[in-house]
């Protein structure tokens, strides 16, 4: 007895190929989309030299010693060396850049009774700030 054939075979429909490079910007789009984690991508990556000017501005130096920022003096605050390897800020938040940001911003709104103070650190500059503290490995 013959096996019927119409399972052997495959299907034989006319399917069309998607051109490479409409592939491509859909792929693009994916993976765009979908993001690797709920951070916001780090904005400031590449503005180092902005990120040490603002740490200067709101003098954070006069507390934390920060690598390349020469104004800083380490007062009695952490060193902020490697602060991109730490899991958590001040211990108890867990470390990304969202929070991050949300910390020099508003310390005491994480962690209330903090030493750290807030500065009145603008969004826009803790994002700065928390990028160039976050690539320090």
């Amino acid at each position: 007895m013959r096996p019927d054939r119409r399972h052997a075979m495959p299907c034989r429909r006319s399917h069309r190929r998607m051109p490479w490079g409409h592939a491509l910007v859909l792929l693009a789009c994916a993976v765009s989309a979908s993001g690797c984690s709920a951070d916001p991508e780090p904005v400031a990556a590449a503005q180092p030299a902005k990120a040490k000017a603002l740490l200067a501005q709101y003098q954070c130096g006069s507390c934390h010693q920060i690598p390349r920022v020469p104004s800083s003096l380490a007062g009695g605050g952490p060193s902020l060396n490697g602060f991109g390897r730490r899991s958590y800020i001040a211990g108890e938040v867990p470390n990304s850049h969202d929070a991050a940001a949300r910390w020099i911003m508003a310390p005491a709104s994480l962690v209330p009774d903090t030493q750290m103070p807030a500065m009145g650190v603008s969004p826009q500059d803790a994002r700065v700030i928390a990028s160039y503290l976050l690539a320090l490995k």
